[in-house]
């Protein structure tokens, strides 16, 4: 590898956005010039965006069989790899791969503006229940409720005027818009500066998308509601970090590669988050194309991908050199879940 192995994820993800950008530019700038919009309704719109499209086979798949109507779905296609006619029903936009946090500010400000609810979820989150909708809806019958969250971020908390809040983080949160867009005109946009307490061995250090924000409602005393812990396991489950794994995978053109990747590095560092997290995000995408393959019949061609035998056993190996709790075991316990629910 010409670059380190901790740097090659950064990288990769700017040469992925530079390289998409031939199928990605023109439709985005397109967009900008009409600006279309969701039509007015009492329905939620739910936003997600993409970069590897069996991923969005499974999350609509899973999407559409437990929201159904309820909801209005618009599709961010940062790939520029998604046939619109494999999402009936959904605004399919190819857009530049921009910052989470700018689409998803172009969503609540300018696709949702007609609609009191904007809903942003990732792909990797997958629902299970239609009681989400319902669930979103009873919080929002509260005027003072300006987002509810299916997932709070755990390893670290706001500490404003003595009382601790959860952090609700922007992986499955629906926003009252006229809280956030007409009354306080804010956005999700990430900054620096977080001097929050940590729950964990970590300090935050920076505010991620949508935490600033959040911070500023709760200092203006809105609610920002985390649901439950047993509601969050009913109604959806997924991964995080998958991101990691497809800018690798389209980085490498070989498994061979991929591989090298993952076993050149000194097996100390496997006591890092970098190898922990890119294989964990192999592991998920590995069974996400089991999936795919099951719904759609096909699966997606990932040339770089390890073969099935190679990732379990650099599992097998590995996962003993990982730091303290940290393991893949959670990853297993979602695929499990969407396995019974496919």
């Amino acid at each position: 590898m010409s670059r380190p192995y901790h740097k090659l994820v950064p990288y990769a993800f700017k040469r992925f956005s530079v390289m998409s950008a031939a199928r990605t530019a023109l439709p985005t700038f397109s967009y900008y010039l009409r600006r279309t919009s969701l039509e007015k309704s009492e329905k939620p719109a739910l936003c997600t965006m993409n970069i590897l499209p069996p991923l969005m086979t499974v999350w609509w798949h899973f999407a559409k069989r437990a929201l159904g109507s309820k909801v209005d779905i618009f599709i961010f296609d940062c790939s520029g790899k998604l046939d619109p006619r494999d999402f009936p029903g959904a605004t399919v936009q190819k857009f530049l791969n921009f910052y989470a946090a700018t689409k998803c500010d172009e969503f609540l400000y300018s696709v949702a503006k007609h609609r009191k609810i904007g809903w942003m979820c990732d792909d990797d989150i997958f629902f299970l229940k239609s009681d989400a909708v319902n669930h979103v809806l009873r919080e929002f019958e509260d005027p003072k409720t300006a987002s509810v969250s299916f997932r709070s971020r755990t390893w670290w908390q706001y500490e404003i005027n003595g009382k601790r809040y959860p952090v609700s983080s922007s992986y499955c949160t629906a926003i009252n818009r006229e809280i956030f867009c007409d009354r306080e005109h804010l956005s999700l946009a990430p900054v620096g500066g977080n001097t929050h307490p940590t729950t964990g061995d970590r300090p935050p250090k920076s505010y991620d998308t949508f935490d600033k924000a959040n911070e500023i409602l709760i200092t203006k005393g809105y609610r920002c509601a985390v649901l439950p812990e047993n509601i969050q396991n009913e109604c959806i489950t997924g991964f995080h970090g998958v991101s990691n794994g497809v800018m690798l995978l389209n980085y490498f053109k070989k498994p061979e590669q991929m591989l090298d990747y993952l076993l050149s590095p000194p097996k100390k560092q496997w006591e890092g988050s970098v190898l922990y997290n890119v294989f964990g995000a192999l592991l998920a995408i590995d069974f996400i194309q089991d999936l795919t393959q099951k719904i759609s019949g096909k699966r997606y061609p990932l040339p770089s991908m390890p073969s099935k035998s190679d990732l379990l056993k650099i599992r097998k190996e590995h996962e003993p050199l990982l730091r303290g709790e940290m393991s893949w075991k959670w990853i297993d316990e979602a695929s499990e879940k969407l396995r019974k629910s496919l």
